[in-house]
């Protein structure tokens, strides 16, 4: 059986202290970090130079020593390997053209070599990281990147997308179903470039009714699991269906996922009751009782640790890190998770 913590976890056991990593804990909140963004340029930069990423990828692994290194890498990349162009508009976030809203599926030209530099950056992480720390890779779901896909940016409320959805359901499975392809293929290079296992992030989720999830959230991860474990039958694979409350149950047991992320606002007592039994969850302290610090984050940590004891856990926030978390904060959250916070 492996020695690392966190892939005991993945595969049910429970252990004496929950392992940790945190989402986003390579990024703006660390100074190490905003010398190389500035050196470098950008975020897309950073991303496709695979020296510089696998750099950022560790640096949270040097400062802290989390049981976890998530790769560096963004989830709209997928999209950008289909074939639109992706660029990053200062202060305002991500922007895809053109815009599947207006524009046909078919007139995208694929261009998978896109992704070579997140293989290369896998590769040199996995050459560097300490033996007892478990790579993640990870994807975004194809709800979440559909919705960017479609509207050529973030949004609120998803309206563009949903809307289209409803309207030409037809033209929105294509959409889906070339984001679950390609994504399968991404993950498992990832996992044979050296990724121990990884974890899809449905950062939209929350936005669709009870039929329209179990449509556009829970049948696509479904079939990225099922041709994923095809290719690599071993594979970890953590769900994170941001915002999806009440339906986490079903997600949980119709997609075949390893682990249940839980967001900060899903009550960890509930989710120990309703998900299956024995299986990994992970999270979900609010980013923001981090920031908070004192007596609020050991408060709030013990909470989630004692909610989910009976059953394997790894911690982590209920989403990412903010900037302007205070790494103090970490160095105490990591203390209170390891059990060796002062008295």
């Amino acid at each position: 059986m492996t020695a690392k913590k966190l892939l005991r976890v993945l595969s049910g056991e429970r252990v004496d202290a929950a392992p940790i990593w945190l989402m986003r804990q390579a990024g703006r909140y660390l100074p190490e970090y905003r010398a190389l963004r500035a050196e470098k340029g950008g975020f897309l930069e950073l991303v496709n130079d695979s020296d510089a990423a696998a750099e950022v990828t560790l640096q949270p692994i040097r400062r802290f020593g989390f049981d976890g290194a998530i790769l560096f890498s963004d989830i709209l990349v997928v999209p950008h390997a289909l074939g639109q162009d992706l660029w990053f508009e200062a202060g305002e976030g991500p922007r895809l053209a053109p815009k599947l809203v207006d524009t046909a599926l078919e007139s995208l030209t694929a261009a998978p070599q896109r992704l070579d530099p997140v293989y290369g950056t896998v590769t040199r992480v996995a050459a560097a990281l300490p033996p007892e720390v478990t790579f993640l890779g990870f994807a975004g779901s194809p709800w979440t990147n559909a919705t960017y896909m479609v509207a050529g940016q973030g949004s609120r409320d998803q309206s563009e997308t949903r809307r289209m959805a409803y309207a030409d359901p037809q033209a929105f499975q294509a959409i889906i179903d070339a984001i679950v392809a390609m994504t399968i293929d991404y993950l498992a290079k990832q996992i044979e470039a050296g990724v121990e296992a990884v974890q899809l992030f449905d950062s939209w989720a929350g936005s669709l009714s009870p039929a329209q999830f179990e449509r556009w959230v829970i049948a696509p991860n479904a079939a990225i699991v099922a041709g994923l474990r095809e290719r690599c039958p071993e594979a970890k694979i953590i769900g994170f269906p941001k915002g999806a409350g009440g339906k986490l149950a079903a997600y949980a047991r119709e997609t075949g996922v390893d682990a249940i992320g839980l967001d900060e606002t899903v009550d960890p007592t509930w989710a120990h009751r309703e998900l299956p039994a024995g299986m990994p969850v992970q999270g979900n302290l609010d980013p923001l009782a981090l920031i908070a610090g004192g007596a609020e984050l050991e408060a709030a940590a013990t909470r989630v640790v004692d909610a989910l004891r009976d059953r394997p856990h790894i911690f982590n926030l209920g989403h990412g890190i903010q900037q302007d978390t205070p790494i103090a904060h970490v160095e105490q959250l990591i203390a209170i998770v390891r059990g060796t916070a002062a008295a």
